[in-house]
């Protein structure tokens, strides 16, 4: 196991329902990741959550909602993760961004580790 550097883990919290120039925005956001490189990303779907308007989405089937959260995550280097803030800016109209230092073990195939 070799320390190549210490990353980042981000964060991005969205809306389900939020697109980007007629794309769902959590795919736009993980094609452009893969665009620039970056290690990967994951999407994972909320059951619950509310954002800045304190309005509750659930999967309750009684409170049926057509915009669950939705969070995108993505770990690698600070500057990697620092490409695609600009796009982030662009267009995320109402989300949150989360930028955490993280040591991060890369499993690549084999029974070894990297640490980048």
């Amino acid at each position: 196991m070799k320390a190549l550097e210490n990353g980042v883990v981000m964060r991005i919290f969205i809306g389900e329902s939020d697109t980007h120039q007629g794309t769902n925005l959590s795919e736009a956001i993980v094609l452009t990741a893969q665009k620039l490189g970056m290690n990967g990303a994951t999407v994972l779907h909320g059951i619950m959550g509310y954002g800045a308007h304190s309005l509750i989405h659930t999967t309750k089937i009684l409170r049926l909602s057509e915009d669950l959260p939705v969070i995108i995550v993505i770990a690698d280097t600070r500057e990697n993760v620092g490409l695609l803030m600009p796009f982030l800016e662009e267009t995320v109209k109402e989300g949150l961004v989360t930028i955490e230092n993280a040591e991060i073990f890369r499993f690549t195939g084999g029974n070894k580790s990297q640490v980048i």
